[in-house]
């Protein structure tokens, strides 16, 4: 009896502790993210573009990039003090993410210019001033030329322009009232744009068409409203978007905070699956990457969408990544990238946003680096380091992207270099420090005749040059 007693009680023991340990093991795996589960985090990570506030990377943003593999960072003019450190800021932003990061800034010109008179840079003029003062398209082309060489002497690979807002209401306090606007004449907005955007494609600098589908006509700014413009808008807004996809020359859209109850009866634009994927995508035909307009500081969201239901119509809307000025959430000062990040997991999970529309938008996201974003391939980080400079591209002839490959066997400044064969320089791919090891760089030359063109890469007192054959 007393042996019996003690075995029940060993037993009973026994079943207790089998019973705890296999609920902490299972407790453990269900905490722990699968490798799908992380996998789908990251390309959750790059559907996301942060603000920040300072002039340095901020400890946050460093690990939202090296850890969560935010997609992008805007700089806004807070962030922007001189040539010099902005340069070091956004090396610093590049150094720090795990993924190549888009790096954006809105450089319109005129009255929205982050980079400018104040911070080491230029003045510059208005759209409305160049479109329907100067009337001159060269005057668009010098000014962009301008203002693009500044954000690839700076490390920004991205700019949130050009406006094709057509100047419907002169006096629309978010675009007319600022000179946002080429042009009252869609055809003039559209030439203008191309021109603008030409000369940021020559620096290799990605472009981006807003407000879609037009907040020209709008009476209110998203910033404080949400404009209804059912009764304002026309398809004729839609003339610079139609010009500009047949010209291949659209790389990003923005979706504004805009209401047409024509379209969608429910949500705004930058909300609405009406307008994004029925009328952008369906319609006009565009197939590259979607970004929405601010959804942090803008009321016309804000004022009548919670935090998740904006997310998730966002991009069931069909939006490939979602901006945000801050990185922090203002009232928990907890990181906002980890927090879209659990919200869209959640969902996808839940079945509230399908997982294919995750894979959607991150391809979207990664053709469009893939075609601009330098990319280190190899470094003294785990690769071999080469053990001398050498340079090539690949395919060639080519028509219109082209991938120039180099290798350096030292860390130093290095510039990458395209001249036509009068020997003008046409386009800039590289004008930094960089470490040891291997890199390939896109060029793309649609805006380029067919011919011949030589890259040339120039590290101290070495330089290698590659002979590039375009043929359309």
């Amino acid at each position: 009896m007393i042996f019996f007693s003690v075995f029940s009680i060993h037993s009973a023991q026994l079943r207790f502790f089998t019973k705890t340990f296999l609920m902490v093991i299972l407790a453990i795996s269900f905490a722990m993210p699968s490798r799908a589960d992380d996998q789908l985090r990251k390309k959750i990570g790059q559907m996301i573009v942060l603000g920040f506030n300072g002039t340095t990377l901020d400890d946050s943003l460093r690990v939202d990039l090296a850890q969560r593999n935010l997609g992008g960072v805007i700089l806004l003019g807070g962030n922007c003090t001189s040539p010099q450190q902005v340069q070091q800021l956004t090396a610093s932003i590049r150094a720090a993410a795990i993924t190549p990061p888009l790096i954006a800034i809105d450089e319109e010109g005129g009255k929205v210019a982050r980079l400018n008179q104040y911070n080491g840079f230029a003045k510059t003029y208005t759209a409305y001033t160049l479109g329907s003062v100067f009337q001159s398209l060269d005057s668009t082309a010098k000014q962009a030329a301008l203002m693009a060489s500044w954000l690839s002497e700076c490390g920004i690979n991205v700019n949130f322009a050009p406006v094709v807002d057509v100047d419907v209401n002169p006096t629309s306090p978010a675009i007319g009232a600022y000179g946002r606007s080429f042009s009252p004449i869609p055809d003039v907005v559209a030439e203008h744009a191309e021109r603008f955007i030409d000369g940021f494609h020559a620096q290799h600098i990605i472009t981006t068409l807003k407000h879609f589908p037009g907040h020209g006509s709008a009476t209110a700014d998203s910033h404080f409203n949400l404009p209804d413009i059912t009764n304002t808008w026309a398809d004729s807004e839609l003339v610079p978007y139609r010009f500009l996809l047949a010209a291949h020359k659209v790389d990003l859209v923005m979706v504004g905070h805009l209401f047409n109850a024509k379209i969608d009866s429910l949500y705004p634009s930058s909300l609405s699956y009406n307008t994004i994927t029925g009328l952008l995508r369906d319609s006009l035909g565009y197939n590259g990457a979607v970004i929405t307009d601010d959804l942090y500081n803008m009321e016309a969201i804000t004022a009548n969408f919670d935090f998740s239901t904006t997310v998730e119509h966002a991009i069931n809307g069909g939006n490939d990544m979602l901006l945000y000025i801050f990185n922090l959430d203002q009232v928990s000062h907890a990181s906002l990238c980890e927090e879209i990040i659990d919200t869209v997991e959640a969902m996808v999970n839940r079945g509230v946003i399908a997982e294919s529309r995750i894979d959607d938008a991150y391809n979207h996201i990664q053709q469009l680096k893939n075609a601009y974003l330098p990319m280190e391939v190899a470094s003294h980080h785990g690769g071999t380091i080469p053990t001398s400079i050498t340079l090539s591209n690949y395919p060639n002839p080519f028509n219109p992207v082209t991938r120039v490959r180099f290798e350096t066997p030292v860390s130093g400044f290095v510039t990458l270099k395209v001249y036509d064969v009068l020997g003008r320089e046409i386009a800039t791919l590289v004008s930094e420090n960089a470490r040891a090891g291997k890199y390939e760089i896109p060029w793309n030359a649609a805006v380029y005749p067919s011919g011949v063109y030589f890259c040339v890469l120039q590290e101290g007192n070495q330089t290698r040059t590659a002979k590039l054959m375009l043929v359309k």
